[in-house]
């Protein structure tokens, strides 16, 4: 199978993300040796979490708006069994994955949406009423949970009231 790395995530030819999470599972593994390590010097919680967010976390969500959307439940599986270790050693729970997606493509999402120089800013239209944005049609499941769909969707549902 082709693939190749650009800025850290592993991209194959097919667009399949197997190769790109087997990576992130390994290095957030090795990690948790340390986060254990942590845990065993009776290190407080607080610390634990600050190694956790900065060294585990920051792993698990390297281009998460890119490959999340089109992982399957199985890889999305390993990386969240890995989230689960680290909630057992720190006791305190930590985000999830899909957490971690809806944040990391809220926060782009909207920065795309303030910069009118972003080529993406086009895709994010407000409906006439402006409080929600015009949903993007989509022919494909593929397509519609790709990232300015799914952003389109979260960004409607943090406005709403409801």
């Amino acid at each position: 199978m082709e693939s190749f790395r650009f800025l850290g995530t592993i991209i194959s030819q097919d667009l399949k993300w197997e190769l790109n999470i087997s990576s992130i599972t390994k290095k957030a593994q090795q990690r948790m040796y340390f986060l254990r390590q942590l845990k065993k010097f009776n290190l407080p919680k607080t610390m634990m979490v600050h190694f956790y967010t900065a060294i585990i976390e920051s792993i698990l969500c390297s281009s998460i708006t890119v490959w999340y959307a089109a992982s399957t439940a199985k890889d999305k599986g390993r990386l969240q069994r890995i989230i689960h270790s680290a909630e057992k050693v720190i006791g305190c729970n930590p985000p999830s994955l899909q957490d971690l997606f809806a944040l990391r493509t809220l926060k782009r999402a909207r920065r795309i949406v303030a910069d009118p120089a972003h080529s993406g800013h086009k895709l994010f239209v407000p409906l006439p009423s402006g409080r929600r944005l015009r949903s993007i049609w989509t022919k494909t499941s593929r397509h519609m949970n790709s990232f300015f769909p799914s952003a389109v969707g979260l960004i409607n549902r943090a406005r709403d009231p409801h």
